[in-house]
C-alpha cells in the first residue's frame, strides 16, 4: 500500500505496454512515410537527372546537322563569354546559352574575336568555338574546288565551270571585266597594282588568284565572291613578304611574274631555288631568260614539245625573243614557288634542262649544257 491505497501494479504495467506498442506503431508510420518520400525524392532526382541530361546531350549537338542555310553573326568588340553564348542563342546557332557557356569554359575557352560571321545550325559547339576564336568559319562545306599550282586563268575558268553552276566563259567574262579589274585594285591596292594594266599584257589578273583548295558553305555563292576569294588568299600571303620585297626593291608584280615561271619550270622544291638562282644569274648578266613555258603562252597553247620555229613567235612574253621578265605572270605561283623567287640558291648557274624523266640538270656554261643536251635529250642514233 502507498498512502493508504492499494497499488494495482498489473494495470500499470499494461498502460506502460500500451503507450510502448503505440509509440511503436508510430515509428513504424514515420518510417513508412519517411522512406515513401525517399524514394519520391530520389525518384524525382533521377527524372529531373535524366531530363536533365538529355536536355544537355541535346544542347551539345548541333541544332540543325542538315542545314546549309547561313546565319550572319556580328559579335561586337568587347563580348564577354555570356554575351556570346546569349547572341549565338538569340540568333539560333545554339540550343542554350548556358549549356554554350559552360562548355566554353569547360574547354578553358572565352577569348573570342570580334567580327562579322557567316554560320549555320549545322555546326557543332567545338566548331563555333573554333570559328569565334581565329575569326574563320569551320564548319562543313557544300562543296570544295582545288585550284592546282601552276594553271592559267583559262584553266582555272574550266574547273570553275566543272564545280560551280557558271561557265567558263562567265568566269573569263568577270576577270577580264575591267570594272571587276578596277575593283580588285581598289579592294587589294598592295596586291592588284597599276602594272597589271600595261598594254602587252594579255590579262590583267593571270596570276593573281592563288592556288588551293576553297571550301564554299551554299549551293551558289556568286562568281565574283569566288574569284575575289582567290585573289583575297594571294594577297594574305604576298603580304607576309612585304618587308623582303622592299629589301630586295622588288615589285609585286615582278614577284608574282617570277614566281610563276618557276613553277611551270620546276619538277621539285629544290629546283625551284636553283632554277631561281639562274633567272637572277641570267638577268644580272643582261641574258634572255629562254625559258620554254613563256614561249608556250605566247602561243596560247600547250604543246610537249617547243620547236625552234616556236621560239621565233613576235610576243612579249617570248623570253627567248625578249630580255627581262615577260610583262606579267603566266600561270598562278603556289607558295613555295614564291619563297623561291625570294630565296634563290647561291650558285653560278647559267643553263638547265630538263631529262626525259622531268629532272633538271644544271650547267655554268654554254659548253657544259650543250655537253648535257647530248646526253640527256639526243636520240640515240
Amino acid at each position: 500500500m502507498i498512502g493508504g491505497k492499494p497499488v494495482d501494479n498489473g494495470s500499470k504495467k499494461q498502460e506502460m505496454f500500451s503507450k510502448m506498442q503505440e509509440r511503436k506503431s508510430e515509428v513504424k508510420i514515420v518510417r513508412k512515410i519517411v522512406a515513401i518520400i525517399a524514394i519520391v525524392f530520389v525518384l524525382l532526382l533521377v527524372i529531373v537527372g535524366f531530363l536533365g541530361y538529355n536536355y544537355v546531350k541535346s544542347a551539345l549537338k548541333p541544332v540543325d546537322p542538315d542545314s546549309t542555310k547561313t546565319i550572319a553573326v556580328e559579335v561586337p568588340i568587347g563580348s564577354s563569354l555570356s554575351s556570346i553564348s546569349t547572341l549565338l542563342e538569340k540568333k539560333g546557332v545554339i540550343k542554350d546559352a548556358r549549356v554554350f557557356k559552360y562548355y566554353a569554359k569547360f574547354k578553358n575557352e572565352s577569348q573570342f574575336q570580334a567580327g562579322n560571321y557567316d554560320l549555320t545550325k549545322a555546326m557543332t559547339l567545338d566548331e563555333l568555338i573554333e570559328s569565334l576564336k581565329t575569326g574563320k568559319v569551320y564548319h562543313k562545306p557544300v562543296f570544295t574546288m582545288t585550284i592546282p599550282e601552276g594553271l592559267t586563268l583559262e584553266q582555272i575558268g574550266n574547273i570553275v565551270e566543272k564545280k560551280t553552276p557558271y561557265t567558263q566563259k562567265e568566269f573569263m567574262d568577270l576577270v577580264t571585266s575591267d570594272a571587276f579589274v578596277q575593283k580588285m585594285m581598289a579592294n587589294y591596292p598592295e596586291l592588284v597594282t597599276d602594272a597589271v594594266l600595261a598594254d602587252n599584257i594579255r590579262y590583267d589578273l593571270e596570276g593573281y588568284l592563288f592556288p588551293a583548295t576553297y571550301s564554299y558553305f551554299e549551293e551558289k555563292p556568286s562568281l565574283e565572291s569566288i574569284v575575289e576569294e582567290m585573289i583575297g588568299a594571294m594577297d594574305k600571303v604576298v603580304k607576309n613578304y612585304s618587308d623582303l620585297l622592299a629589301e630586295k626593291q622588288m615589285s609585286v608584280h615582278q614577284l608574282v611574274t617570277f614566281a610563276s615561271l618557276l613553277e611551270e619550270e620546276a619538277t621539285a622544291q629544290t629546283d625551284r631555288e636553283t632554277i631561281a638562282s639562274v633567272f637572277y644569274n641570267r638577268l644580272d648578266q643582261g641574258m634572255p631568260l629562254q625559258t620554254d613555258p613563256t614561249v608556250l603562252y605566247a602561243l596560247g597553247s600547250h604543246k610537249n614539245r617547243v620547236l625552234y620555229e616556236d621560239l621565233e613567235v613576235e610576243n612579249a612574253y617570248n623570253t627567248y625573243k625578249n630580255k627581262g621578265l615577260p610583262p606579267g605572270p603566266i600561270a598562278g605561283a603556289g607558295k613555295s614557288s614564291i619563297e623561291a623567287a625570294l630565296n634563290p640558291s647561291s650558285t653560278n648557274y647559267l643553263y638547265f634542262l630538263a631529262d626525259k624523266e622531268g629532272v633538271n640538270h644544271f650547267s655554268k656554261t654554254y659548253d657544259e649544257h650543250l655537253q648535257k643536251v647530248e646526253k640527256y635529250l639526243r636520240k640515240p642514233e
